[in-house]
């Protein structure tokens, strides 16, 4: 069946027939797994605009309902923590139903979050509109979304892909920041908030009409594969794949290591500095939009550092990697307190910099390490591992608020995110290379 199946897949394209010079063949021709990246990529843009906009509430929800910087640091932290806990239960529905369905879900559930916010009057409703919804519609457009497209249609350049992927959130984030604080600071935050629903709808019909879900839908090999990959069977069970596959792992020093890691990873990015840079940075005298301007700018380097990243993971080892992104990223947590000022000086835009390069370089090297070690289950092992890496994010996103409401200051929480950095620098290094790959070679 399946040789059958490769002869009418070659008759129907013929450019894909063994040349005497296969390499120079599959490099002149575009292949369609580049296009399911852009895809991808744009899909994961457009659904970036959830991400941008809770730094950007604390502030003027404390000053229209009185509520205290750690209940709305509670909602943002439950949002961040199922945005975690929903991805490895998500690469599995994925696996059953197809990714397009999945998604396009996602997105209609985040769009009715958000847009219910606009009515709420109580704490409460924030905790379930923008914790548990906006939660669980992002978690399901977690980086395990991307991880999946990236094993299902790469087997050459994914540590290429999977920065491209990644960055693309940060790309999202450099469109809707100052749009955003904008909207916030000139109209209220009402109508950033249905920004962000719109974003999320309209980005439904375009993944459902160009995201397809496996190569063998159009008839291709997966970019790089020297045979036809078969469409596999749906996987019935999904919350059951995913709980067996976590309790396989947990049985693995790998697992808890790249756990801890990316534990502080979250906890030094998304609930520290994604949540509680622009209040920080406002409570020094700097104006809302200049902040959130300064993290765009975060998002354009987080770019390019991250295909660099990607570029990197393909040629050196990963662990090594990442010992040197958390140690640099602890060393300029450190430096930050004494930078924020009511204005913007040379070097702040250099830790600005400096940081965004650094933003999420850690994630090409840990899918790496997550394929390298779990083979077939990594998609989904990746998802408890970013789960990890949000509940890390939740924790300080809850704490610095606390923190800022306690000391009058967020001082603490920078020196305690640089320590947290260089002991991840530390656990890195200890996890152990696998000797042998659990999948065949493609080189």
């Amino acid at each position: 069946m399946t040789q059958t199946t490769e002869a009418a897949v070659q008759a129907a394209h013929p450019e894909k027939q063994p040349t005497s010079r296969p390499r120079r063949s599959r490099r002149v021709s575009p292949h369609r797994a580049w296009f399911v990246a852009a895809v991808t990529f744009v899909t994961i843009i457009g659904a970036a605009a959830f991400r941008s906009l809770p730094g950007l509430l604390i502030d003027p929800l404390h000053e229209d309902f009185g509520w205290s910087r750690g209940t709305i640091s509670a909602a943002v932290s439950v949002n961040l923590a199922l945005y975690g806990l929903t991805a490895p239960f998500a690469a599995a529905l994925m696996d059953r139903f197809g990714i397009r369905r999945v998604v396009a879900v996602a997105l209609t559930v985040i769009a009715v979050g958000s847009g219910l916010t606009v009515w709420m009057t109580a704490a409460w409703q924030l905790m379930l509109y923008w914790g548990l919804l906006v939660g669980l519609g992002s978690g399901s457009m977690a980086l395990a979304f991307a991880a999946t497209v990236t094993n299902r249609w790469f087997t050459e350049r994914r540590g290429l892909v999977t920065g491209i992927l990644t960055a693309a959130s940060a790309s999202g984030q450099l469109i809707f920041l100052p749009v955003l604080s904008w909207m916030v600071e000139k109209h209220d935050w009402r109508p950033a908030a249905i920004t962000v629903a719109l974003a999320a709808l309209a980005v439904v019909p375009f993944v459902w009409l160009l995201l397809r879900d496996h190569p063998a839908d159009v008839g291709l090999r997966p970019y790089g594969a020297k045979e036809f990959v078969p469409k596999p069977e749906p996987v019935p069970g999904a919350a059951r794949r995913a709980v067996t596959v976590l309790f396989k792992a947990a049985r693995t020093g790998p697992f808890w290591l790249l756990v801890g890691t990316f534990a502080i990873c979250g906890a030094s990015t998304n609930g520290l500095i994604q949540t509680h840079f622009v209040p920080a940075a406002h409570d020094h005298g700097m104006p809302v939009t200049a902040a959130a301007s300064l993290l765009a700018v975060i998002g354009v380097f987080d770019v390019v550092g991250t295909i660099a990243s990607g570029w990197f993971t393909d040629r050196f080892e990963p662990r090594r990697l990442l010992a040197v992104y958390y140690a640099l990223r602890g060393i300029s947590l450190l430096f930050l307190p004494m930078l924020l000022a009511p204005s913007v000086h040379p070097p702040m835009l250099f830790f600005i910099v400096f940081y965004g390069l650094d933003w999420v370089a850690t994630v090409p090297p840990t899918v790496a390490l997550c394929r390298e070690q779990y083979g077939d289950d990594s998609a989904i092992v990746f998802g408890w591992v970013l789960a990890s890496h949000q509940v890390g994010a939740a924790l300080i996103a809850f704490l610095g608020g606390v923190a800022r409401d306690v000391f009058g200051t967020y001082d603490m929480v920078w020196y305690a995110s640089g320590a947290l950095c260089a002991a991840a620098a530390l656990m890195a290094l200890v996890i152990r290379r696998r000797p042998a790959a659990p999948v065949p070679a493609t080189a």
